[in-house]
């Protein structure tokens, strides 16, 4: 399916099931290639809830809007978000 690592097929799970029950995406328009404005009508605050909906998943590490400021596609964001993963949690 993608190149994605087995932590990456993790996220892009979870990030999958966030995109179907909270913003009514069909999963079936779901793919690492769509592209979260064009394709999931997705603007900076839906985002914004975006994150806060994935935050659980993230321990104690923080968000920037820095690191999603690239962010284009579902592929951007689970790589992203496994960028986070890698770093230490905060106490």
């Amino acid at each position: 399916m993608t190149d994605f690592t087995p932590q990456e097929e993790k996220i892009y799970g979870i990030l999958s099931d966030i995109l179907v029950k909270e913003f009514e995406i069909p999963a079936e328009k779901i793919a690492p290639d769509a592209r979260l404005y064009e394709d999931f009508d997705i603007d900076s605050i839906d985002a914004v809830d975006m994150i806060v909906q994935l935050k659980p998943h993230l321990g104690n590490r923080r968000v920037t809007p820095e690191a999603f400021k690239q962010v284009r596609t579902m592929g951007d964001v689970v790589r992203v978000v496994a960028s986070i993963l890698e770093e230490p949690e905060k106490a």
